[in-house]
């Protein structure tokens, strides 16, 4: 995001806070994790409904931005599901295909990025870890529990940086 803009920016991660996951958390729980086939089954993807009032209520004020762990890989599925669910345009930021840290480590940073040119309003994120680095680092944060937790994509997404 190069462009200057007075509209501060809201951010949204996709993952458990506007797509439901939990139909392809089956991938991660085998060995080895098909994390193949868990991002080829992101375009069936359920909404989840308070993360998309969330991101349509703060589309009046802000601009949104799409924070995501998922591989660049994904971005032509992503961007599709993105639009299929009426959400808000905004910039989708991924993770290189290569990029395995976690979460906790790149989101903050790239928040920290974005927030040199622009107001961030908010951070958005079912991440507790991410959270609760965001936090320490200034940003204000809402936790999006609406979606069930899980264990195994926790597990995966902080030892191995995958989402």
């Amino acid at each position: 995001m190069t462009q200057k803009s007075s509209r501060p920016v809201a951010v949204f991660d996709l993952d458990g806070t506007l797509a439901d996951s939990a139909h392809r958390q089956r991938f991660l729980e085998r060995t080895p994790r098909d994390w193949d086939a868990f991002f080829a089954a992101a375009p069936q993807d359920p909404p989840l409904a308070e993360g998309v009032a969330l991101a349509m209520e703060s589309a009046r004020e802000c601009d949104v931005v799409y924070l995501t762990g998922r591989p660049e890989r994904c971005r032509r599925d992503t961007v599709a599901w993105l639009a299929a669910q009426g959400l808000p345009e905004g910039p989708v930021l991924m993770r290189r295909d290569d990029d395995r840290r976690p979460a906790r480590r790149t989101k903050p940073e790239i928040l920290r990025r974005l927030a040199r040119d622009r107001e961030i309003r908010v951070l958005v994120d079912d991440d507790e870890l991410v959270c609760d680095e965001a936090e320490r680092a200034g940003f204000t944060v809402v936790r999006a529990r609406w979606a069930t937790a899980s264990a195994t994509l926790k597990n995966a997404q902080e030892r191995e940086g995958r989402t």
